[in-house]
């Protein structure tokens, strides 16, 4: 009789959801059902092997993503090493999924090897996270792509420049870049919010060259963020927040912020306003970043006016009006940059922000004011001596309006709303002075940026229809008066020979006689 320590992995069926499928010629499916077979449990010598968990409910994930808590994640065998194993293991990963390939011949002998020391080493001790293994198929192979896909779309949207140093405080600069209005179909958010993310993305390019250099590494981490939702109260704000606080156990948010800029609609108006939860108190950095704000403008742009907007956060509200009062909720310090003094002005959601609405030169101007003051700031310009009216970005590291221009025209070439973004788009078109990976990254921006969760009763979308109506060319009013006139004489006619008839009959009968008389 067999000892009753010993457990046999037997196959089971393993339901697991991906979050969304679409874009294949494959069927559009959210759930799929397959075998998979447990990792192998046992004791021997009062030694605890293999794993003890067998039930798995969560989101698929690919390797590649930086938290894993909570997750299914999911790898071929060119992906499964010791490493990643223990990784998943330490963010306390729901699961583990391995594909195993048909054709083991076709794998390259180092990946066999590797993934072999990988195997061993798995079963060296005991795990409370499910391990599970499955024989790719067509469907795995497709749904592990797309998961793939939301993984490369998801580092892209919130990517860090590493300062030089330890322990360094974290500066975000975050930007949310679905559009709205009366017709989501029409939306496209030229100023509220392209303008944000234009300035963002040109903001990355320009640091990112600061950055690369040791010698020009500032003493800070420098956090980019795009979300979606900004629309909906902020939903993916509130999500990625929460993703970052809640459910990771290492996080830039967790550790030293000096401060989250948030921008939002910046392409027009000689006005800046900076909106704030709670006056910045001095020696802050907030104040700080103010302070370096007002120089710039001062001794560059002395026409443009900067104002402080406070306004507090009201709890009985079930809305936040800018996206830094998420971040405000969570004790975090954060401001939104915006030409609105208002946060309730029509400029923020019409289907009449378009193009047309852009003032290519304030939008450079106000990225120049941006950058300049986020560079003064990290390197601490002002207490080195630095002229005020220094310029740290000209030249080649100027802001380039080929590339601004560029960066609008695509952002507005589609509408951005946010039921609409996880369908492909219609069309992408980008001229030559953009890269192949930005129209890459914003394609999978389209496609997994926003989904909404149905778990979360916040937010309820409909169906946007889109279809078309036959309109027909008709007569005017005064045509349809002399038309129905007409018909009304003629049927008073018709009444009147009916209800004379006798009488009219007599007369022409009379009127014949004597004709002929």
């Amino acid at each position: 009789m067999p000892p009753r320590d010993v457990c046999v992995a037997a196959s089971l069926l393993l339901l697991l959801c991906v979050q969304c499928l679409h874009g294949s010629a494959l069927p559009a499916v959210s759930s799929y059902e397959f075998t998979a077979y447990r990792m192998q449990q046992y004791n021997l010598v009062q030694q605890k092997h293999g794993c003890r968990g067998a039930i798995v409910v969560a989101e698929a994930r690919s390797a590649d993503e930086p938290v894993l808590t909570r997750r299914c994640v999911i790898m071929k065998v060119l992906d499964f090493t010791t490493q990643k194993y223990l990784e998943a293991q330490r963010q306390n990963a729901a699961a583990v999924l391995i594909l195993l390939p048909k054709n083991i011949s076709g794998v390259p002998h180092d990946t066999l090897q590797s993934f072999m020391v990988g195997e061993s080493e798995a079963l060296l001790k005991e795990t409370l996270m499910p391990v599970y293994v499955a024989p790719e198929d067509e469907q795995l192979l497709y749904m592990y792509e797309e998961v793939k896909q939301a993984v490369c779309a998801l580092s892209l949207l919130a990517g860090v420049l590493p300062g030089a140093g330890e322990d360094l405080p974290t500066i975000v600069i975050t930007a949310h870049y679905d559009s709205y209005g009366l017709a989501p179909w029409l939306s496209y958010g030229a100023d509220s919010n392209g303008s944000g993310v234009a300035i963002l993305l040109e903001l990355a390019r320009l640091f990112h060259k600061l950055f690369s250099s040791p010698s020009t590494r500032p003493p800070y981490h420098l956090m980019f963020s795009l979300t979606g939702g900004g629309k909906y109260n902020f939903l993916g704000t509130k999500r990625w927040i929460e993703e970052n606080l809640d459910h990771a156990e290492s996080s830039l948010l967790h550790d030293n912020v000096a401060f989250v800029l948030c921008l939002d609609t910046l392409a027009n108006s000689d006005e800046l306003y900076m909106h704030v939860s709670r006056p910045p108190k001095p020696d802050t950095p907030i104040h700080a970043f103010i302070q370096q704000l007002e120089e710039v403008v001062t001794s560059r742009f002395p026409w443009v006016r900067l104002g402080l907007v406070h306004k507090k956060i009201n709890l009985v509200e079930s809305t936040v009006a800018w996206e830094h009062e998420r971040y405000s909720l969570r004790r975090i310090p954060s401001f939104t940059l915006s030409h609105l003094e208002d946060p309730k002005s029509e400029l923020r959601g019409s289907i009449l922000d378009t193009m047309s609405q852009v003032d290519f030169r304030k939008l450079k101007r106000n990225g120049v004011v941006i950058a300049e003051a986020l560079a003064r700031y990290m390197y601490n310009l002002s207490d080195k001596g630095t002229p005020k009216d220094v310029q740290v970005f000209k030249g080649q590291m100027d802001f380039h309006d080929g590339r601004m221009s560029s960066l609008m025209s695509f952002l507005t070439s589609v509408p951005r709303a946010t039921q609409l973004l996880d369908k492909e788009p219609s069309h992408v078109l980008l001229v030559n002075s953009l890269e192949h990976e930005f129209k890459r990254y914003l394609q999978q921006v389209y496609r997994h940026a926003f989904r909404q969760d149905k778990r979360d009763p916040d937010i309820t979308f409909f169906d946007q229809m889109n279809q078309p109506i036959v309109m027909y060319r008709v007569k005017p009013a005064a045509f349809d008066l002399f038309l129905g006139g007409c018909i009304a004489g003629y049927l008073g006619i018709v009444y009147y020979t009916i209800q004379n008839f006798g009488y009219l009959y007599t007369k022409l009968k009379a009127a014949v006689k004597s004709k002929h008389q």
